[in-house]
């Protein structure tokens, strides 16, 4: 009698490595694709907007209009509802993300971002890679009892794909969807995320950002930390400014009227700053290429200031008004403008001498470790991001500061907050 049970437990764990496996693989698969369409496309558009500005006009609007008619028609009028799709799905026992939910997260983020939605493909690889794991998890009996599992195995390889991290992966299952380690998680997410990024080392995935940092210097550790208390309050700002807006879309009842308030919004804003269009990589490569030779400026101090002004007012405005992604790419495009302002401050009127690379870095980290409250997560992505971990000790510092002030401001992210709670 033992030994049958320690045989059933045996292929029990055979099955649950093998799907582990293949959740991995095809997570990233779709994470890598989906990357890859996105930053193609997403540059040529950009760059017909720039010679002919015209289509900062024409491009949010058709965007927004082609993924409002695949809603209605081929998704069967279903909305994505973001990472709260998968807060709904772990915590009951008979809802699931249905299939479509990879294809329509797929096409709709893809859709959002090269169109200058001004949003990130990283909450749609998110859910769709989590449908993944929710699928490979109904097709036996036998994995029923580790649906949360085989979802954060799918999100985990979906996220190391994206910023060839699995440490980031692994954190951002365990800090936002799981919130808790058993030993089944610890099996599916690590064989998911080693998965994933062996299918990045075969395809040669390069970093995102292309930076060398040299040094830090224990005499900035004062100018860092004022860093992660402004980057609390700008992401308690984004968080609110992306709620206000739900809440004052969900009063206008026909959908179109949404996409043209919504579209009309980013097309002025595309057309003052065209920086803010898509998820706003491009802008930030520009700011690592030569963060020493940008001088503080009225024009630059103003452009800066606009940008950190419109960037959440144009991200919620995308997402209301049909836009599917999510406040990832946000908070990293905010967190790189930010940081190169202060150190630009710093160092023009009080002589501070601060390296402003190593504040573009660690401003991106610190504003999406206070937007999602995941520290650990953002510490390591934003690693992973560049390929460097010279910055790891101050990031620490800096995404802990980040995190407990706009807590304390504001306990809510977009992911968890409701009405309800609220109350």
């Amino acid at each position: 009698m033992i030994q049958r049970i320690r045989n059933f437990q045996f292929l029990k764990l055979q099955k649950l490595v093998i799907v582990s496996i293949l959740i991995g693989f095809l997570s990233a698969f779709l994470g890598i694709a989906l990357k890859n369409l996105t930053e193609y496309y997403e540059e040529i558009f950009a760059h017909q907007a720039t010679v002919n500005p015209f289509y900062y006009i024409l491009f949010p609007i058709f965007g927004l209009s082609v993924i409002y008619f695949l809603r209605e028609y081929l998704f069967k009028k279903k909305e994505n509802k973001g990472i709260k799709e998968i807060f709904e799905s772990t915590n009951s026992k008979s809802q699931n993300l249905p299939n479509y939910k990879i294809s329509s997260h797929f096409i709709n983020g893809l859709l959002t971002v090269i169109f200058g939605g001004s949003t990130g493909i990283e909450v749609s690889t998110v859910v769709a890679s989590a449908t993944i794991g929710s699928v490979a998890q109904r097709k036996q009996n036998v994995f029923k009892e580790y649906k949360t599992e085989l979802i954060c195995a799918g999100v985990a390889a979906g996220i190391t794909a994206l910023f060839s991290s699995p440490i980031a992966g692994i954190l951002f299952a365990l800090e936002v969807i799981s919130r808790k380690v058993t030993r089944a998680f610890l099996i599916t997410n690590l064989i998911a995320v080693l998965t994933a990024f062996g299918l990045i080392f075969i395809l040669n995935e390069k970093p995102l950002f292309t930076v060398v940092i040299t040094t830090w210097h224990l005499k900035a550790i004062p100018y860092f930390i004022l860093l992660g208390i402004l980057a609390g309050f700008t992401s308690v700002y984004l968080t609110r400014c992306v709620l206000f807006f739900k809440v004052q879309f969900a009063k206008i009842k026909t959908h179109y009227y949404k996409i043209i308030i919504g579209s009309s919004i980013l097309s002025i804003s595309l057309l003052l700053f065209p920086q803010l269009y898509g998820e706003g990589y491009h802008a930030i490569k520009e700011l690592i290429a030569n963060p020493n030779e940008t001088q503080l400026t009225l024009s630059i101090v103003l452009t800066f200031i606009g940008i950190l002004i419109l960037k959440p007012i144009v991200t919620s405005a995308t997402l209301v008004s049909g836009g599917d992604g999510g406040v990832f790419a946000p908070s990293l495009f905010i967190g790189a403008f930010l940081g190169l302002l202060v150190a630009l401050v710093l160092n023009t009127y009080f002589s501070a001498n601060v390296i402003p690379l190593n504040f573009i870095i660690i401003g991106m980290a610190a504003v999406l470790s206070a937007s999602i409250h995941a520290p650990f997560t953002s510490i390591f992505l934003v690693c992973g991001l560049t390929n460097d971990y010279t910055l790891f000790f101050p990031i620490l510092v800096v995404c802990l500061i980040s995190k407990y002030t706009a807590k304390t401001i504001y306990p809510f992210t977009v992911y968890t907050y409701s009405p309800t709670i609220a109350k």
